[in-house]
């Protein structure tokens, strides 16, 4: 049988059957579909297949988070549901048609963004590089910087530079191509317009400004009757997505109408010309001072007397614009950022949320430590968070069960109003996990490795004691529960019951056979087996007892009827690895022995020894916990 054969079908009916699949495809980890009706994915059963590390929808789309086997998952479950996946673009055009306007803008803007990501982040870490090796005095008793020692390093600094300059001073040109491959016109051209923001002829900004100050002169284009300024746009971003977006417009239209016969020649040369002449007249200036003014506002905001209070309100609303996309048009504002006021106020912060987040789910881990689930799914999910890729751990597991999400919160606004205090300041964009110290300026660098500790450990802290609160849904279950377990008091005094096995607490619902998590035999826990003794769970008589060992019905003196069925297809094995100490009709006392397993050999096998313990009168039956570890005789898991 296929690895993911069984998981694809049960995901595909899932999902609300063949008929409510639009399209889907898959990128690294995650599948991601569009669904005509999402209301109709049972979410909370599809994060209980196995191949399945959690869930969320973004962008229109919902993406199951399968890990690194997704492409091997995608090709069974094209093979068993009989529908072609289609390219991402796709989706991601279909998806569009669940989104509202403001939604759309913040997607669209992503998509320009995306592919422009891991260019930005290496420019980072080599401006952090250069930092260490540059800016900082480390030696000769903090007299001199490395470069200043060494020849090689001197030279290492340089050239790096090259790639630096490359990715800052002429991000205009990756930005206008961007946009123009988004916008489905010339990409080609869409370089030629950005390179005409940043030829060598042109004046930089800064120089330009300084000109205007001392009345120096200004380089122009004289047409005569009227100039237009010389002056580059180096570094913008605002201005090189509008002039993008300007273009493409023209290439659009001209294509639309122009005779296919005339159209090479007519389409390039009318739609760059007007484009660039409008570039450095009139959408430029006013995409310099939008771009300008906005990072500005932010300036002003981590610049104020209340700098910390803004920072820690910005570091506590972080988590929830990712939520919703928003944070994506932060982005084009934080590298204005770098040309305006030379450097990153917000950064900082960004950072700390992905260790946030990452550390939440180190605590949720610890929590869950002896369920092999949580560390399945939790420690892949906390590695990527530190090394900045938080969707596993954000959507995968901290949104799922809330209390780590909001300890996260809390800890990116504490640890970004200690960074703001300190006022750290990054250099760019990096990557937003423990890496990013190295985007910090030279002198921030040590202050934000010691705020990355007080942020670990404040994640860590807030999501353990948040865990014991009504946020955490086991918890509010429990109450709930307690409730309904008082009010059955009152009516009549409950019959004792205790765990029959030693193991790990699951619900009847995370059961692959489907008579068990149905309901279909009645209610009541499962329990993954670690030791290998079955004890009675009350006094009553033996009413069945398997040939093979496997399973024993006992009912209760006052009726209630309970089977246990030791692991899941142990019939198979023919009584191999099961020892019976009881056979129908005997009277056992709550605590006598029922029978032995051996472990390993059924493990050996390939048998789960996840055990339903099922009460078939499930009506009166409360159940007070369905997680956890639990013990052999431990009587506060279920009424009956």
């Amino acid at each position: 049988m296929s690895e993911f054969k069984n998981d694809a079908k049960a995901m595909l009916e899932l999902l609300g059957g063949k008929e409510n699949i639009v399209s889907f495809t898959h990128c690294a980890t995650r599948m991601r579909f569009v669904l005509r009706n999402q209301k109709k994915a049972d979410v909370s059963k599809i994060e209980e297949l196995p191949c399945v590390k959690g869930s969320f929808t973004q962008g229109g789309q919902f993406q199951i988070i399968i890990g690194n086997k997704v492409s091997t998952f995608y090709d069974e479950f094209v093979e068993i549901s009989g529908i072609e996946g289609v390219s991402k673009a796709e989706v991601k055009s279909e998806a569009k048609e669940n989104l509202n306007l403001l939604q759309r803008l913040l997607a669209n803007l992503a998509e320009i963004f995306a592919p422009i990501i891991p260019a930005i982040i290496v420019g980072g870490l080599i401006l952090g590089f250069r930092n260490v090796i540059g800016d900082i005095a480390l030696l000769e008793n903090g007299t001199k910087t490395i470069t200043s020692v060494y020849p090689f390093w001197n030279g290492v600094y340089n050239f790096l530079w090259l790639i630096g300059e490359a990715i800052f001073v002429f991000l205009p040109v990756i930005i206008t191509y961007s946009v123009c491959k988004k916008l489905n016109s010339d990409p080609v051209l869409g370089i030629v317009l950005g390179i005409t923001l940043v030829s060598p002829q042109l004046m930089s900004s800064s120089d330009f400004v300084k000109a205007v100050a001392t009345g120096g002169d200004i380089k122009m284009w004289d047409f005569g009757s009227f100039q237009i300024n010389m002056v580059g746009y180096q570094s913008q971003v605002i201005p090189a997505i509008l002039v993008g977006i300007v273009f493409s417009i023209f290439y659009k239209f001209l294509k639309k109408y122009v005779p296919e016969m005339i159209s090479m020649i007519v389409v390039p040369f009318f739609s760059l010309v007007p484009a660039v002449l409008l570039a450095n007249t009139v959408i430029g200036p006013f995409g310099r001072v939008i771009g300008d003014g906005l990072a500005k506002i932010i300036q002003i905001g981590f610049d104020s007397s209340f700098s910390w209070i803004v920072s820690g309100i910005y570091g506590l609303l972080y988590p929830l614009m990712v939520i919703t996309g928003l944070h994506h048009a932060m982005l084009p504002i934080d590298l204005q950022a770098v040309e305006a006021v030379g450097g990153i106020y917000t950064f900082p912060v960004v950072a700390l949320n992905n260790i946030a987040q990452a550390s939440a789910v180190v605590a949720v881990v610890i929590l869950n430590r002896k369920e092999a689930k949580a560390k399945e799914v939790g420690v892949p999910a906390l590695i990527s968070g530190y090394l900045g890729v938080t969707e596993p751990a954000m959507f995968g597991i901290n949104l799922k069960y809330l209390y780590p999400f909001v300890g996260a919160m809390l800890a990116t606004g504490v640890s970004g109003m200690i960074s703001r205090l300190l006022g750290i300041i990054a250099n760019s964009v990096g990557v937003g996990g423990l890496p990013a110290f190295l985007s910090m300026k030279a002198q921030y660098m040590i202050p934000f490795i010691g705020v990355t500790v007080i942020c670990i450990v404040l994640s860590i802290l807030f999501t353990l004691i948040l865990s014991k609160t009504s946020l955490n849904s086991e918890n509010k279950k429990q109450m709930q529960q307690s409730s309904n377990v008082e009010d059955t008091k009152m009516v009549k005094e409950p019959e004792a019951f205790v765990s029959p096995m030693t193991g790990n607490l699951y619900a009847l619902s995370e059961v692959k056979d489907k008579v068990f998590s149905e309901g279909s035999m009645g209610k009541g826990i499962a329990v993954d087996l670690t030791e290998g003794k079955v004890i009675a769970p009350f006094s009553g008589t033996v009413g069945v007892v398997f040939p093979t060992g496997h399973a024993y019905g006992i009912t209760a003196d006052n009726g209630r009827e309970l089977l246990i069925h030791i692991g899941m297809d142990t019939v198979e094995l023919g009584g191999q690895g099961f020892i019976s100490h009881v056979k129908q009709g005997d009277r056992v006392q709550q605590g006598d022995l029922l029978a032995e397993v051996d472990i390993k050999l059924v493990k050996k096998k390939g048998k789960s020894l996840l055990s339903p313990v099922v009460f078939s009168d499930y009506k009166e039956i409360t159940v007070l916990r369905e997680h956890g570890s639990v013990q052999e005789g431990e009587n506060e898991i279920l009424i009956c």
